[in-house]
């Protein structure tokens, strides 16, 4: 099944050091890695020269990177644009010096216990102006459902999509963040087929919203693999295990709480096991 897609991956799950993430990722015969952390340090946080000495360890270990895992899109709509639109363009240049083009990003956190349809002006304003900007660099980003920003409900998402799609707009699906919004996975693959570019390997259970094995949560992960496969997908299965306590993930994740697992290489080879079993490869 889905035979000729390749697999990538959210290392620093693995460790915080760079060089054990590429060994991992080399025992597990993977090429790719979707780059968002490395020796410590966010993707976004990466000097240029730094990001050029990761790019020349990639090359010796003969791995590439899949997607910039960017923090863009992920501060709240009513902080100010301005400074954070700077960062995008340093994740940008990241992406260009990697040579890569793919740049995965968010529709910003909306206040708690606000309805996300009074900041949808604000929303559309500023992706509008980081399509265009993507668009004249000649990067394409992708657009990822998450819990608590603008598009984290397949109706959300089916609306950006509908208005930026293109080139350089396409969509991320990410099995687990839909089941934590208590979204019906096959009711967003359903709305959101004719966008998804990109899957994030990562499943959960709906009763309350713990991160499981690919499989062992409600996300629907297997059927939804094999419609992809029907459907002739041949993008990025990309794993995001989250079954650590890794290194910052309280800034990925507001209010994370521990997870059950302690041994981040251990717990990204049950993942990356389990991908591969439910592939059939």
């Amino acid at each position: 099944m889905l035979s000729d897609c390749r697999i990538s991956g959210f290392a620093d799950e693995i460790n915080k050091d760079f060089d054990i993430q590429l060994s991992v990722l080399k025992e597990l015969g993977q090429e790719y890695v979707e780059l968002r952390s490395a020796d410590g340090t966010g993707v976004a946080d990466l000097s240029l020269e730094k990001a050029s000495e990761l790019g020349e360890r990639m090359k010796a270990a003969g791995i590439r990177v899949s997607s910039v895992g960017s923090p863009v899109g992920k501060i709240k709509i009513t902080d100010d644009f301005e400074p954070h639109f700077e960062t995008y363009r340093h994740v940008v240049e990241l992406a260009k010096l990697w040579g890569v083009r793919y740049i995965r990003m968010f529709s910003f956190y909306i206040p708690e216990g606000e309805d996300p349809a009074q900041y949808k002006e604000e929303v559309f304003s500023r992706m509008k102006r980081m399509v265009d900007y993507a668009v004249e660099q000649e990067v394409v980003l992708l657009h990822e459902n998450e819990k608590e920003i603008y598009g984290d409900i397949a109706s959300r998402c089916l609306e950006l999509m509908e208005a930026f799609y293109g080139d350089h707009f396409k969509c991320v699906f990410d099995f687990a963040n839909f089941v934590q919004c208590g979204q019906d996975t096959l009711e967003a693959y359903e709305m959101l087929k004719p966008y998804i570019f990109y899957i994030h390997i990562k499943d959960a259970l709906q009763e309350d919203g713990e991160v499981v094995l690919p499989g062992d949560g409600d996300g629907n992960v297997k059927e939804i693999l094999s419609m992809l496969d029907s459907s002739g997908y041949k993008g990025f299965l990309s794993l995001e295990p989250h079954l650590v306590s890794f290194d910052g993930l309280d800034k990925l994740e507001q209010g994370a709480r521990e997870r059950r697992e302690q041994d981040g290489v251990l717990a990204y080879k049950k993942a990356h096991g389990r991908l591969i079993e439910l592939l059939g490869r």
